[in-house]
């Protein structure tokens, strides 16, 4: 259990899929332009912003702001305002750990409410997700996994932003689509779109899984295990083929989870429902609805 879950949520003043943004662009002009509109909307409603820099110098992003019309020197000063390095903050250890981090936006958002706050909102430059960074494999299921078991639950708002110099457009796409808010220039679909729910605990598929796809798969599995939350569900009304391999998969991460609560697939297209019934075992692990 994270520390600090006894963090109230916040009024309902953002739905929760408007929480958790992804920003992408390819210039230092745009960069700024994002970085600008996010800190001056969280210093005028009185929020904590904390910027996690990776390739950009913290004092660049202090200049940037200053450059704005921002006075980031004085909420630096006054504590609403901070800029740190990734390195040296949540990937400060041998690895990068989805559950260590979501314990963390806990006392992290606990500790901006005890300071007199009432929200916090992060800016993270994600371009760490695609070097050698032990467990940087697990970052799918990270951005999966935050939708329900933190912005539904914190008074947190986050904006990942992926600088198109520094990524793929594949690896951009994939965790691009894991948000439900978007902002910036467009990103190429993936062939496998995961993305969490909007209303209740699980995640939608639409594309195709396959052995292409079976990272996105294993990330979207990962997520099932992992997840805390109860009941979950799949929607697969936009998926065009899901593979047994695949199936067996996400089967096999719903049976490990808590509780004993089989996977609900709802919408699970015709290629799917054959598959059940080809392999009748998997009838205790998952549950197919179709509303």
């Amino acid at each position: 259990m994270p520390k600090g879950g006894g963090v109230p949520v916040p009024g309902e003043t953002e739905p929760v899929q408007g929480c958790h943004h992804s920003v992408v662009f390819s210039d230092d002009r745009q960069w700024a332009e994002h970085l600008a509109a996010v800190v001056r909307g969280g210093l005028e409603k009185g929020e904590q912003v904390q910027y996690f820099a990776d390739t950009t110098a913290p004092e660049r992003v202090l200049r940037a702001l200053t450059d704005a019309g921002i006075d980031a020197a004085g909420a630096v000063s006054r504590g609403q305002l901070s800029v740190s390095v990734a390195a040296q903050t949540y990937l400060a250890g041998s690895r990068f750990d989805p559950d260590a981090m979501i314990g963390l936006w806990f006392d992290v958002a606990e500790a901006a409410r005890a300071s007199g706050y009432p929200g916090l909102r992060a800016i993270g430059e994600m371009s760490w997700g695609a070097r050698d960074v032990t467990g940087a494999d697990r970052l799918l299921e990270y951005e999966l996994r935050m939708h329900h078991e933190v912005f539904a639950r914190l008074p947190l708002k986050a904006w990942c932003f992926y600088d198109r110099r520094l990524l793929t457009d594949a690896y951009v796409g994939m965790l691009a689509g894991a948000h439900l808010t978007h902002e910036g220039e467009p990103y190429a679909e993936p062939a496998l779109r995961v993305a969490p729910l909007a209303d209740r605990p699980g995640l939608a598929l639409s594309g195709s899984a396959g052995y292409d796809t079976r990272d996105a798969v294993a990330s979207a599995a990962a997520a099932v295990s992992g997840s805390k939350v109860q009941p979950m569900e799949l929607d697969l009304a936009g998926l065009r083929h899901l593979d047994s391999a695949s199936l067996a998969v996400l089967a096999e991460a719903a049976a490990v989870r808590p509780g004993g609560t089989r996977l609900r697939m709802r919408q699970a297209p015709p290629a799917v429902r054959r598959l059940l019934r080809l392999f009748p075992e998997l009838d205790s692990m998952v549950e197919v609805v179709d509303r």
